[in-house]
């Protein structure tokens, strides 16, 4: 009865630094041919990147801006009452306190002159009968106002960061996967080589 054949056990070739660019009798076409997939998907990003970056934050600053004269023109700003005591913060003075909104009901004038109520946040602890500025639009609705400049600036400068980061991991996901067909390719081939070299050497018992 003859020993069974041990599963190929490729050597550990990947630990020498640079290896599939050195000439060497244990390099194959795959190991070349992945080296120069590499190369390329590596400058590829390189080019892509920052056009690609630079084009989606260019489009996304055009959009906001557009957008933003659109709202400017058609709302205004205009001054509501609270009709109730906004909450207190649990830690007034603290940095929290400064960037947390309440939400309260006010009293304002529409732009056709009628009297409406709605609800907007506010800074804590303003007493009823407090004036706040307010925006509406050109139903009298009470919304958001127009993005600041460094507000569009910014969503355009993440924008761009987002599109090179998805470029980077693109490219990173197709080296990955090239990797991985070429490596099972590779070990089919070592397998069959493996076990028709073996075979000399098991000894029947």
């Amino acid at each position: 009865m003859s020993d069974p054949i041990p599963r190929a056990q490729p050597p550990p070739i990947r630990a020498v630094p640079w290896w599939r660019w050195r000439r060497n009798p244990l390099r194959r076409p795959s190991d070349l041919l992945q080296a120069w997939i590499g190369l390329v998907l590596a400058l590829t990003v390189a080019s892509t990147a920052p056009p690609a970056a630079w084009a989606v934050g260019t489009a996304v600053h055009d959009t906001l801006t557009a957008a933003v004269k659109e709202q400017a023109r058609a709302g205004r700003h205009t001054t509501a009452v609270l009709l109730d005591d906004a909450p207190r913060h649990p830690e007034p003075g603290s940095a929290e306190a400064g960037e947390t909104r309440y939400p309260v009901k006010v009293r304002y004038t529409a732009p056709d002159g009628t009297a409406r109520t709605a609800t907007t946040d506010v800074d804590p602890g303003l007493p009823a009968g407090h004036r706040v500025r307010v925006w509406t639009n050109a139903e009298g609705t009470l919304t958001e106002p127009p993005m600041r400049p460094d507000e569009i600036r910014d969503r355009a400068l993440g924008a761009g960061a987002l599109t090179a980061i998805g470029v980077l991991i693109t490219g990173t996901f197709v080296h990955r996967l090239t990797a991985r067909v070429l490596d099972r390719r590779r070990m089919r081939a070592w397998e069959t080589a493996w076990q028709q070299t073996a075979r000399r050497w098991t000894t029947s018992s």
